[in-house]
């Protein structure tokens, strides 16, 4: 479904940008596979997720951006040969079999096996990437509930009962079902995520566009009880991360099933990402926070918007089109000028001012793993790449 959905937006004629945006972008690459040519050798076979000092941490093998290191540099050696960046992302995707076997898979396993298990079988035809694709999208499926029609965040702890809590994240990490069915000709995993799109649409979004980071639901009737204001400055602010996750994953949900609704909803979160930016088009953490001039941040929302917006763009005809995809250039030119480390020796990451978690006092002001992915991905699609990674 979604192959024919793209071709159907090229047939009636598709944005395109001016040879000089083509022209900076690949200047832009090259500059990413020089630094992280250099950082990779010292990065490694890790899970990077911020940058602490300028050197990338190495989290566990089961935490939720364990997937975007191997994510950029199936990028890279797609795009250029690149063989030891090659070698490197298949020896963290093996390292995520300790995740994978021991069932302790989460509703962020898209981010995780679709960047690198999923990945390697788009590019190479690894069956071994494909199994674990498929077990993982196995065990994302198994998270969702039939009453409220929802995949669950999160596992329980000692003290917190967490089965009927649902986050926007997750629209992203849907289109591993959507592969799944594609894969296995088996329609069980798309019925899952086209479900979870639904809910998304019906409570999740609010009329402007913007979204709830945390629902709670009635894990035995489905009956939805609330909100939470989870990574976001209050329940009903507009937390930018979560707005990029709209974006892109309601867009992502369109070309798999073809549903109306889903690109109506990335207009609508495209909409509001836009309408809210400050001057230097890159949003801070949250667009309904007070605001001063200490206020950080989020590049990792802005690049991830940028994709989204991309891949909008190829879906419309040309006058529409254009619109979006001129908007995702200036987001990374920015990101570019005003927020990239390029002839920083001490700063491993690609992109400055990322914000993790602001209320949890988590990773504030510097690169993400993420948003140098997301990065990587929207400069890839600038320069003309139509390959798939969700």
């Amino acid at each position: 479904m979604s192959e024919q959905i793209v071709n159907q937006a090229a047939e009636s004629g598709h944005a395109e940008l001016s040879s000089s945006v083509q022209s900076w972008a690949d200047g832009l690459w090259k500059k990413i596979e020089r630094k992280v040519g250099r950082t990779s050798r010292r990065i490694g076979v890790s899970c990077p997720h911020a940058s602490v000092n300028g050197v990338y941490d190495d989290m566990r093998v089961s935490w939720w951006t364990a997937g975007f290191w191997p994510g950029i540099l199936w990028h890279l050696s797609a795009e250029g040969g690149h063989p030891e960046l090659k070698a490197i992302a298949e020896q963290c995707e093996a390292r995520l079999d300790e995740p994978l076997n021991t069932l302790a898979v989460h509703h962020d396993s898209g981010f995780i096996w679709l960047l690198s298990s999923v990945a390697n079988y788009r590019i190479t035809g690894n069956e071994r990437s494909k199994e674990r694709g498929l077990m993982a999208a196995s065990q994302l499926a198994s998270r969702f509930n039939l009453k409220g029609r929802y995949i669950r965040a999160w596992h329980d702890t000692q003290t917190l009962n967490r089965a009927g809590w649902s986050i926007i994240d997750t629209m992203m990490n849907l289109p591993l079902l959507y592969w799944a069915s594609e894969t296995t000709n088996d329609p069980r995993f798309r019925h899952i995520a086209e479900a979870h799109a639904d809910t998304v649409l019906k409570h999740f979004m609010r009329p402007d566009g913007s979204s709830y980071h945390i629902l709670r639901f009635d894990p035995e009737s489905g009956e939805l009880l609330g909100a939470d204001a989870g990574q976001g400055h209050a329940e009903n602010s507009a937390w930018a991360r979560g707005s990029a996750w709209t974006v892109y994953g309601m867009l992502l949900s369109y070309q798999y099933t073809g549903n109306e609704a889903f690109l109506i909803g990335s207009k609508r979160a495209a909409h509001f990402f836009l309408a809210n930016l400050p001057e230097d088009d890159v949003p801070h953490w949250d667009f309904r926070a007070p605001r001063n001039e200490d206020t950080p941040r989020d590049t990792s929302a802005a690049a991830c918007a940028a994709c989204g917006l991309i891949e909008l763009a190829g879906c419309l005809p040309a006058g529409e089109g254009q619109m979006y995809l001129e908007a995702a250039a200036r987001l990374i030119r920015s990101l570019d000028e005003n927020y990239g480390a390029w002839d920083r020796e001490d700063e491993e990451g690609l992109i400055l001012s990322g914000t993790s978690n602001l209320p949890g006092g988590v990773h504030i002001d510097t690169p993400l793993i993420y948003g140098d992915y997301f990065f990587v991905e929207a400069v890839s699609k600038l320069r003309g790449s139509t390959r798939r990674f969700w």
